[in-house]
Order: C-alpha cells, then structure tokens, then sequence
C-alpha cells in the first residue's frame, strides 16, 4: 500500500461527502456540512491553507545537522514526532458512511499509535459518536485522548467521568465547537464558557489526575484565560473553519499567541496542516505539537489502520527532510528564524 492507492480508495468512499482533491483547499466543498467543508463560504478554511503557504522556509546547507531528532515529550507522552490525529467524527455524515464509527476510530487510534503518535476521539450526537471513541481507546489500553464539546448540562460531567474510565493521559475540550448549532436544534446545547465554569472544569479533570487541554483558542486573550485557569495544553484551531466563517486561518494568529503563552502551558496547533513541511512552519510559528484533521481522516477511510500508519510515517519523512534542509537539529529548536512570512 501507497499514499496513491490509499487516496484512491478514500476518493471512492467518500464520494459525495469529500472529492479527496489534489490540493485540499476547501473550495471545492465550501459550506458542506456536514461533509468535509467549511462553514458558509469556507473562508475560514481557505485561510488556514492561505496563511501557511505565507509562511516561507530559509533553506540553509552550511551546517552539521545530518540526523535531525523530530521525537518530543508532550503532557507526559513520548511521540515519535509533533503530531497527534484531530478528533473529527461522524463517518456516516460527515464521510460517506463506507466505515462504520467504530471502524474508523480504531484505525485513527491503533494507526498513530503503532507510528509512535496519538490520535484524539471526537464527541456529538448521537451517543454511539463519543462511544466509539471511548472504546477504542480503552482496545488500545489507554492510548489516545478523549474531547469532549462543551455541553451545558450534566451531560459534561457525564462524559468527563466516562472518559476518564478509558485510562487516557489526558481530556479535550473543544470549546470552539459552541458554534454548532444542530447540537442545539437536537435539544442538547454548547455553550461558551465562562473563566470560572472553565477553571471548574480544568479542576475537575486536574481531580481525576489527568491533564486538560482547550482546544478552539485563536486570540491572547483566550490563551491568557486557558493559562488562569490552569489548563496544561491549548490548540490554536478554528475548527477546520466549520463553525465561524471568516476567521483567520491558524497560522496567522499563532505567533501572537505563542509570544503571550509560550512555556506557561503547551500549544498545539492545527488548520490547513497537509505534510511534514507544514508541520514544521507551524512549530517554527510556536507550536510545541500539530494537529491534523481531514488528511487523517482520508488516510482512515483509504487504508484504515495501515493507511493511518503510512500517512504519520510520510509525514515523519517530509519533516526529517525539512529539518535537514533548514539546519533544524530538533524539533524543540525550531522558531521563527526558520521562516520567513511574505506580504501578499
């Protein structure tokens, strides 16, 4: 199995729901969702692809980085490389429905997993979403992180402590999706939530002895308000651009982000991320770790475990490469004088 042969075979079961395109931009799917586009006129999604490719790498040769190390340790985790898979879900709606939940969340999990990564578990309606997610986690003894939406009920707590029970290291709360509003129509709201409803949560996760992290934060002001209220980790994310149109894209608010927080909790990051290349821009933009979302998903549908595994080790080959092509020794050194932004 190859890269080709998995994005063939994704092309054809994801038909009507992803065209699997050359150069994954979100114009050729704007305003599908569900489906894999973004909200409204996909903006927001063009941005996150529009931002990176600003981002420029200054190749340099003179230097003695050979074997560049892309290994990190992040909340307590040792992964091979930056990168875990992006909780995204819902197969039979957002995909094409050619795997069932449960398939496809087993091959996003077990598939980082054995490439030395880990992937993260999505949350929704109807129960069967979050479920899958759990279980799989638990078939891989703990190895893989739960997010859950920020429900307005005891539906939150339910889920927390539900979560917990798989042996995860650590829970997600991906507070931008209180944008959803079919959450709301289904009768069970997400809300924002306040500095205080948010550090009670953060305790609450901190009480079970797991790490928290927030992801949907793309200003200082929200990271600011993630570090008060104790959270480990935060991902800079507009959620794919499928909740807010017209956002910026990642890439863009990264830096200012990283300026204001960086080493007072970890940031991740994620939008528009594609190879190796754009995973290396993000950590040079701040990032500690990357997200990514669609093109694991693709990998998943094309090749299940094995096509998941593949694509984390093509990523892993493209940003060794880089590294080595940028005079980057590891992927802990990598900042801003290994780019340059151009002014379109």
């Amino acid at each position: 199995m190859d890269m080709k042969e998995v994005r063939t075979t994704a092309r054809e079961r994801m038909k009507g729901f992803c065209r699997v395109c050359p150069n994954c931009d979100g114009r050729a799917c704007a305003g599908e969702t569900p489906g894999m586009g973004g909200c409204g006129t996909a903006s927001a999604f063009r941005n996150n692809i529009s931002a990176l490719q600003q981002v420029r790498l200054n190749m340099r040769l003179v230097h003695e980085v050979k074997t560049p190390s892309t290994a990190c340790t992040l909340l307590g985790l040792e992964l091979a490389l930056p990168v875990m898979a992006a909780p995204i879900g819902g197969v039979s709606f957002n995909m094409g429905g050619a795997l069932t939940e449960e398939q496809y969340i087993d091959a996003i999990v077990s598939g980082t997993k054995a490439a030395g990564t880990i992937g993260c578990t999505g949350d929704g309606v109807p129960a069967w979403l979050h479920e899958a997610g759990f279980n799989a986690i638990v078939h891989a003894g703990g190895y893989g992180i739960p997010f859950i939406k920020p429900w307005d009920s005891a539906e939150l707590e339910d889920k927390l402590t539900k979560a917990a029970a798989t042996g995860c290291p650590a829970i997600g709360m991906d507070i931008d999706a209180a944008g959803l509003i079919t959450l709301a129509k289904m009768g069970r709201p997400v809300s924002p939530k306040s500095a205080g409803e948010l550090a009670a949560v953060v305790d609450r996760v901190h009480s079970m002895g797991l790490k928290f992290i927030l992801k949907g934060v793309m200003t200082t002001e929200d990271a600011t308000a993630a570090v008060q209220a104790g959270c480990d980790a935060i991902v800079v994310s507009n959620h794919g651009g499928r909740v807010l149109d017209h956002t910026p894209g990642t890439a863009e608010v990264l830096p200012a982000i990283a300026a204001a927080v960086k080493g007072k909790l970890a940031i991740l990051a994620d939008g528009g991320v594609r190879d190796g290349v754009d995973v290396l821009k993000m950590l040079a933009l701040g990032a500690d770790c990357v997200m990514i979302g669609r093109p694991y998903s693709i990998a998943a549908l094309g090749g299940e475990a094995e096509g998941v595994t593949l694509y984390t080790e093509t990523l892993k080959s493209q940003l060794t490469a880089a590294m080595v092509l940028t005079g980057c020794p590891s992927v802990h050194e990598a900042g801003m004088n290994l780019v340059s932004i151009a002014r379109v």
